[in-house]
């Protein structure tokens, strides 16, 4: 065997391995009995250690030193091995280990605080959450900023100086779309209850017309919704609640813009560094532009309100547009994961500042709270009024993704760009979705994203896809034209 060939069947047991892993974590989101959590962090644990001992092996630096590209595909997967391989021999073996173990037994902790809505009960252990990424961080960042070195697990490349910078032009911008829409009159919301089953039975079809292939994935239900896996086994979560549907429809939508993502990567690169989205932000932009630029149309939303008629009968709302309206609503609320669209980069931009702060040393744990309360209340003009609408709302931080949240801002800003495009290659794609059609749409992003997996950089397939490098111009264009017309400003 060559080099490369033997580097690549050990990085395939190294990917099963990995994928075993993933899906102890979704069993512990979605059908752990709680008294297991212990017992999983030592499983998490010992799993890890093995991982570590094989992303660290001697024998990697020698089939590198070796390998040979002979083509574009072998040229990728070995810049991936490459690029894991020097990232991971700077991190201990023990503190990978005890990072899985904490971040495995932190879950369950911010699970009870937050139903609890006990701050105090998770502050001792994101104290040793951060610690020991911080840690970590210092390990990667050989001298240099320990957050950037986070960062780049999430969105290779990229510089948190690059991400302020792309944040600071689509701060205004926004902030003075949401001062003019608070301005005028909004549609009133729905009151009516919508029963659990039902809402479920549409999710499902709502997962199918978005193309989510049910013989290679599942759908179950958690307390944060979130898609895991790849190639022939990935799965989604949703969630329900009685007074808002759209929380059920729009997070399957989303996790389904995730999980097609996966599933449409080419078969040929399952298990190997190819074999799964190449960032954060990348995926990100897979999950809003289903969610939003398609889910959330004008067309796509007039079928989905007849399918609301047929599943739930008259609920109190006239006709398509009022529909629309309604989906479309943009008022005041606490929670990232039901924001609308001109307010979802608001939330994101606390978290990102937050998080620096955090990692850099710059805010104590124990003063986030606060932080966080001040933050929100100078953003949105509110306060907090208990924890789980503030700090104890999202699971990132419970298990160590530090350098995660920004990417869901990088994600909306690539599916601004790719929907200009998208818009320009497929003309009368709204006849499309007003059947509820999604198709051509999702046929157009697996063919020019979806597809290649891990193969280019993420900005390099942003850019190939949109015929642009990403800039956060198309999206605020889209907002500001979208929501201007939707309000009459």
């Amino acid at each position: 065997m060559t080099a490369y060939a033997e580097l690549m069947e050990f990085q395939r047991q190294t990917e099963a391995l990995a994928s075993i892993a993933g899906r102890l974590g979704w069993d512990q989101e979605t059908m752990m009995p709680r008294g297991a959590a212990d017992q999983r962090g030592e499983e998490m644990a010992a799993i890890e250690g093995i991982l570590h001992e094989r992303r660290t092996d001697a024998r990697l630096g020698e089939w590198l030193a070796k390998a040979v590209a002979t083509d574009a595909v072998s040229a990728a997967n070995l810049r991936h091995i490459r690029q894991k391989y020097e990232r991971n021999i700077k991190v201990p073996a023990k503190l990978a280990a005890e990072i899985a173990r904490v971040t495995s037994v932190a879950q369950g902790v911010w699970a009870g605080a937050r139903g609890a809505e006990d701050v105090a009960a998770f502050l001792p252990t994101l104290e040793n959450v951060v610690r020991l990424r911080r840690e970590e961080g210092a390990a990667l960042a050989n001298g240099n900023d320990v957050y950037d070195a986070l960062l780049n697990d999430y969105e290779p490349g990229t510089k948190s100086g690059d991400l302020a910078a792309m944040f600071g032009a689509l701060r205004p911008r926004l902030v003075a779309l949401r001062a003019a829409i608070r301005a005028a009159e909004a549609p009133a919301p729905m009151t009516q209850s919508f029963d659990e089953a039902g809402q479920l039975a549409l999710s499902q079809k709502l997962a199918l017309a978005f193309g989510y292939d049910l013989n290679r994935g599942r759908i179950d239900k958690a307390v944060h919704p979130f898609s895991s896996g790849s190639g022939s086994d990935v799965r989604i979560t949703t969630r329900t609640n009685p007074v808002d549907p759209f929380n059920c429809f729009y997070s399957t939508i989303h996790e389904v813009g995730h999980a097609a993502y996966e599933q449409g990567i080419d078969p040929t690169y399952a298990l190997t560094p190819l074999g799964q989205g190449v960032s954060m932000g990348v995926h990100e932009s897979q999950s809003r532009i289903y969610e939003n630029q398609l889910g959330r149309s004008r067309a796509f939303t007039g079928w989905l309100f007849g399918q609301m008629r047929d599943q739930f009968g008259d609920f109190g709302i006239k006709d398509e547009e009022a529909f629309y309206r309604v989906v479309n609503r943009v008022s005041d609320g606490f929670i990232r994961t039901e924001a609308d669209e001109v307010q979802y980069n608001l939330h994101v931009l606390i978290r990102f500042d937050l998080e620096q702060a955090l990692m850099r040393g710059d805010l104590a744990v124990a003063d986030l709270e606060a932080a966080w309360n001040d933050r929100f209340a100078a953003d949105f003009g509110f306060a907090v009024d208990k924890p789980s609408h503030g700090v104890l709302q999202d699971v990132h931080w419970s298990v160590g993704l530090f350098g995660y949240f920004p990417t869901y801002s990088v994600g909306n800003v690539y599916a601004g760009c790719l929907h200009q495009s998208l818009r320009a290659a497929l003309p009368g794609i709204d006849d499309d979705l007003a059947r509820g059609d999604t198709s051509r749409a999702t046929g157009w992003l697996r063919e020019n994203v979806q597809r290649h997996g891990g193969l280019y950089e993420p900005r390099e397939i942003i850019t190939r896809a949109a015929g642009q490098a990403p800039t956060e111009g198309p999206l605020l264009d889209y907002l500001e034209a979208k929501f201007k017309g939707l309000y009459g400003l």
